[in-house]
């Protein structure tokens, strides 16, 4: 009997212990601690976790989702599920309704992927399939910022002016 080869999980585990790594928690409890909205909750034991999960790169997913445009989304959304640790990522960039859909989605500091769609047939589909990178403007020129893994070309830096020389 031939033993089944596992296909590889699409995430990452990224290193959060690194100095300077943000976790993307813009609240931060303690200063809601004792508040008055805090105080009129029935308890006021509330936890100093985020609930957020850290630590975590979805890049191969986003990947895996756009080689599966034209494809039938229940068996690519299945495929994804079994190999996630739980399939919220996946509606990061795949709009189930007409008013969620987006051209280009932000999945972090830096990185946009092309929006998905489930159309009325039932496969993957892009919102604008004829965005492409060269279209898109880098959001600052400090950074260097992807679309779809391609890195977006930074505008060029004005021209000095000559200083005269005494």
């Amino acid at each position: 009997m031939k033993p089944t080869l596992q296909k590889p999980v699409l995430y990452r585990s990224v290193n959060t212990r690194t100095h300077g790594v943000r976790h993307g928690s813009c609240r931060a409890y303690r200063y809601e601690r004792h508040t008055k909205s805090e105080k009129d909750k029935l308890s006021n034991r509330g936890s100093m976790h985020s609930h957020q999960r850290h630590g975590f790169d979805y890049t191969p997913l986003f990947r895996f989702l756009l080689s599966k445009v034209g494809h039938p989304w229940d068996q690519v959304f299945s495929e994804a599920k079994a190999r996630l640790d739980r399939p919220e990522p996946l509606f990061w960039i795949v709009a189930m309704h007409e008013s969620d859909k987006e051209e280009s989605v932000r999945t972090d500091e830096n990185s946009y992927y092309s929006g998905l769609y489930v159309d009325e047939t039932g496969l993957l589909q892009k919102v604008n399939p004829q965005l492409t990178p060269e279209q898109m403007k880098p959001y600052c020129d400090c950074c260097t910022h992807t679309f779809n893994g391609v890195v977006l070309a930074h505008p060029l830096p004005p021209k000095r002016r000559a200083t005269p020389t005494a």
